[in-house]
């Protein structure tokens, strides 16, 4: 199982309402998700707009082109790329570059 930990920056004007679209995520989103393969999925965001991603996968950029693949997925980017401080038209599930993993207790 591959262990992926990613960086995003949320708008400061945003984080009210990015933590409230995240109490109520699609179901159909989440049943993408959980299809393609993303497994223990967590978000965590700092005050400043730190966002950390993290999940578990077989094959992190099997799962990526698999969601890529959904209706589902282009709908939820959409919606979402107005949080996120990122490159003119980049889609925040573009933006998720993993960090390296340098330490794991088990």
């Amino acid at each position: 199982m591959e262990r992926v930990c990613f960086e995003l920056r949320v708008r400061a004007d945003r984080l009210g309402e990015y933590r409230e679209r995240h109490r109520a995520v699609w179901p159909e989103m989440l049943a993408a998700l959980r299809e393609a393969g993303w497994t223990n999925y967590s978000l965590f965001l700092r005050e400043d707009g730190m966002l950390i991603g993290y999940c578990e996968t077989e094959d992190f950029e099997a799962a990526q082109r698999a969601m890529e693949a959904t209706e589902v997925n282009a709908r939820w980017q959409a919606e979402m790329a107005p949080f996120f401080e990122l490159e003119p038209g980049v889609a925040p599930d573009a933006a998720m570059t993993p960090l390296a993993e340098i330490f794991h207790l088990d």
